[in-house]
């Protein structure tokens, strides 16, 4: 009886003596962390909107006192609002979570992990779609350069093609008009014939010739085309122009005259 009675008093006294000051409550270690020298000074620099001075004064606080649950909310905020990094910001309000788990700042933390983990899934989404946009970005960028040199070597061949043609055209105009290079490599065109005008000359506006020489009555003579001969060529031979041959010739057609056709030749 005597020695339960002693125990009771021992336990009391110890009670009291835990009370009084054994034990720290955790509003005053958190009072303490903040009158840290290098917390007071990223505070200052905090309201000077030094931001990146601050960080570097909470993180030298946190080498003084790792356990400094104050310096890594401060840092937590600082890398969540001001450096857009949202990795070490989980990691600082982790850390003050476990260092004080019943301070006055715990709900705010839990609040800004969750927003921060959102934050860094959305980047995580976003960064395969942007490499695939980025692919066909520089796929569509490869075909158009290759179309570009296609268009180019297209309006080449058009052009030499179109080159070409008109070099093969050009023989074919100058004996259609009877040049000079076409006349001389051609063969000489027979002497002209006159012959006396039948009743199909008639229809043209031509008389048959009462001589013997093939001439029209009136002075008209007839010329039968021969080859390589050209209305200007026709109009030299009988002195005469080429207007006044092909006005009494109105049916005539330079381009496609042909050996054998009959001409009317006025008479000067």
């Amino acid at each position: 009886m005597i020695f339960s009675v002693k125990s009771l008093l021992a336990a009391a006294l110890l009670t009291s003596l835990l009370v009084s000051g054994g034990c720290t409550s955790s509003s005053s270690v958190t009072l303490e962390e903040e009158k840290e020298p290098h917390f007071l000074e990223g505070k200052n620099r905090v309201n000077s909107m030094d931001y990146a001075g601050a960080i570097e004064s909470f993180e030298r606080a946190l080498e003084v006192n790792p356990k400094s649950a104050a310096a890594h909310f401060e840092l937590g905020c600082l890398c969540d609002q001001r450096e857009a990094d949202p990795a070490a910001a989980i990691f600082h309000f982790g850390r003050y979570l476990k260092l004080r788990p019943d301070g006055d700042k715990v709900e705010r933390a839990r609040s800004r992990i969750t927003a921060c983990k959102e934050q860094l899934a959305r980047a995580v989404s976003l960064g395969p779609v942007t490499q695939g946009m980025q692919h066909e970005y520089e796929v569509l960028a490869d075909l158009n350069k290759k179309l570009a040199e296609d268009n180019k070597k297209l309006v080449e061949e058009n052009k030499a093609l179109r080159e070409k043609l008109n070099k093969n055209e050009a023989p074919a105009s100058r004996a259609e008009f009877g040049s000079p290079s076409t006349a001389s490599t051609s063969t000489p065109p027979a002497p002209p014939r006159l012959v006396v005008l039948g009743p199909a000359a008639r229809v043209m506006g031509l008389r048959d010739s009462p001589s013997s020489r093939g001439t029209a009555a009136g002075g008209t003579r007839v010329h039968t085309v021969s080859s390589g001969e050209t209305p200007l060529a026709i109009a030299k031979k009988y002195g005469i122009k080429v207007e006044t041959l092909m006005a009494a010739n109105p049916r005539l057609e330079p381009r496609r005259m042909r050996v054998g056709q009959t001409l009317a030749i006025p008479s000067l």
